[in-house]
């Protein structure tokens, strides 16, 4: 939707996006946007004027997020004012994701509105596999209910159990790959953003002030962090999709390679690494070094603000478990201990920091996608073992990742898994 007071304005923008195929719906004012809103249609961006009578830009985004079902629909204001700090966060507060000041640059406006319109396109398609999910469960729910009532066909049932499941797991594999692809995708409209930017800063005609290029910078920092989103989910797809192979790794020789690779980082924060000596278990040489390359990220991250960063990664053998369904077998653990003297964190908050995305703290405050921990605890189940967390605020946290310590009790616990899924 193209919003703007002035009709020369509205045709300025349909007339640098109108090659590109997309569909526009142009209003002159906010009440008139959200008569629009409250019909059936569905946008994927609201291009919005600030300075706009009656009802201003920043007033109808906050009109227009009142209601749920509009929340997703992003909002970038144009404007030809140079707003201050107070009123740049005024507008992001209203629900603005951006702000392209006027005169408006046609290059930057179409790889803006091309990287958004591409989001909207992929979440569409993600609806639809999720839609197709949802009524691949209810039907399994409703065979399973129908047949409950009969014990003669309890065989059959469990035959298309298995069928369901063997489909649904398909269909997850499906939904990893296509998050791979998506994110893939996205990275072509968003070096364009990148490219722009860089060329606007790096022009030596110095058309742009001093805030001018603030705002530049700015962008480049964005995209910075959506391209570091972008990689994280790459690699969290491709650990989906992609199968391991198992071997005995010396774990000392992981840290060793992953401490050297972040030495830069470790000197910068003055911090103290100690390493006891770790042992050697049947694991993915690929993953053992994204796994402690993520923890020890983490401890240096959401250190103290003042006092140097100590950390300490040891060993000891974990618990004995007996294996489940009838089974006397014994399976062997051994425990890693990542110990830091950060932040910490509130114990309440111990399972959900390994979910995808979540984040106790502002981008503002510690950088970071949200999903380095998400990608430990993918990592330890692939390897059929656990992670855990343990934290205070103010006195540090402990990460504990257990692992089998041989390869015949790995497969032990992935043949229990099986029997699990099939009773």
């Amino acid at each position: 939707m193209l919003v703007d007071d002035r009709e020369d304005n509205l045709l300025s923008m349909e007339t640098v996006l109108e090659p590109d195929g997309y569909r526009f719906v142009k209003a002159t004012s906010g009440r008139q946007v959200l008569k629009y809103l409250l019909t059936d249609l569905d946008f994927a961006l609201i291009l919005m004027d600030v300075q706009m009578p009656n009802l201003n830009g920043f007033e109808t985004a906050s009109l227009i997020y009142e209601r749920e079902r509009l929340r997703h629909i992003p909002i970038i204001f144009i404007t030809a004012n140079n707003y201050g700090e107070e009123n740049l966060f005024k507008g992001y507060r209203a629900g603005a994701v951006d702000y392209i000041y006027k005169p408006v640059n046609p290059d930057l406006l179409r790889a803006k509105v091309s990287v958004f319109v591409e989001l909207y396109r992929k979440n569409q398609r993600l609806m639809a596999q999720e839609v197709k999910l949802v009524a691949i469960n209810r039907k399994l729910e409703m065979e399973i209910n129908e047949r409950k009532a009969s014990e003669e066909k309890v065989t059959e049932l469990n035959k298309q159990l298995l069928e369901n499941i063997a489909r649904l797991e398909a269909a997850n594999k499906d939904l990893d790959l296509f998050a791979f692809m998506a994110s893939h995708d996205l990275q072509a409209p968003l070096r364009k953003v990148r490219m722009f930017s860089d060329r606007l800063l790096a022009s030596t005609d110095n058309s742009f002030s001093k805030e001018g290029q603030l705002y530049l910078t700015r962008i480049q920092e964005v995209s910075k962090r959506m391209q570091d989103l972008i990689n994280d989910i790459l690699r969290f797809s491709k650990i989906s999709v992609e199968k391991q192979n198992f071997e005995e790794v010396d774990l000392n020789g992981v840290v060793d390679e992953v401490l050297s690779e972040m030495e830069g980082l470790i000197r910068e924060k003055d911090a103290t690494v100690v390493v006891d000596r770790l042992p050697v278990l049947p694991a993915s040489t690929v993953l053992m070094g994204p796994l402690f390359s993520n923890l020890i990220s983490n401890s240096l991250k959401y250190c103290k603000k003042k006092g140097a960063p100590q950390i300490r990664i040891r060993y000891e053998e974990g618990p004995v478990l007996t294996a489940v369904n009838g089974r006397n077998e014994e399976i062997r653990y051994g425990r890693i201990f990542i110990e830091d003297n950060g932040i910490g964190f509130d114990q309440k908050y111990a399972e959900q920091i390994f979910d995808m995305f979540r984040r106790l703290h502002s981008s503002a405050e510690y950088e970071g996608t949200g999903i380095g921990l998400a990608l430990c605890k993918k990592i330890v189940e692939m390897h059929k073992g656990f992670i855990s967390a343990l934290g205070r605020p103010g006195e540090g946290a402990v990460f504990i990742v257990s692992l089998p310590l041989s390869g015949a009790q790995r497969e032990l616990v992935e043949k229990n898994d099986d029997i699990s899924d099939l009773n």
